[in-house]
């Protein structure tokens, strides 16, 4: 029987304990929702950086100094 003492150090009730400790699954669901969600999420970013146009994208300023400033001629 799988052992969830340990959350009461983060703030659970010994109520949340108890159902944890009787009904392990609760967790093991919380943990695979979560990964799904982030899984899903880097996808999506993924799909947005994979069709940005070219013309959406940053384009990198050149540095250079010899240039001067704006106000220089």
């Amino acid at each position: 029987m799988a052992n969830f003492d340990w959350l009461k150090s983060v703030g659970a009730t010994n109520e949340a304990v108890a159902v944890l400790n009787d009904q392990p699954n609760l967790f093991v669901n919380l943990l695979v929702v979560l990964v799904g969600l982030i899984v899903q999420c880097l996808l999506i970013w993924y799909i947005h950086f994979a069709t940005l146009k070219p013309e959406q994208k940053k384009k990198k300023k050149p540095k250079d100094n010899a240039k001067g400033g704006p106000g220089k001629k």
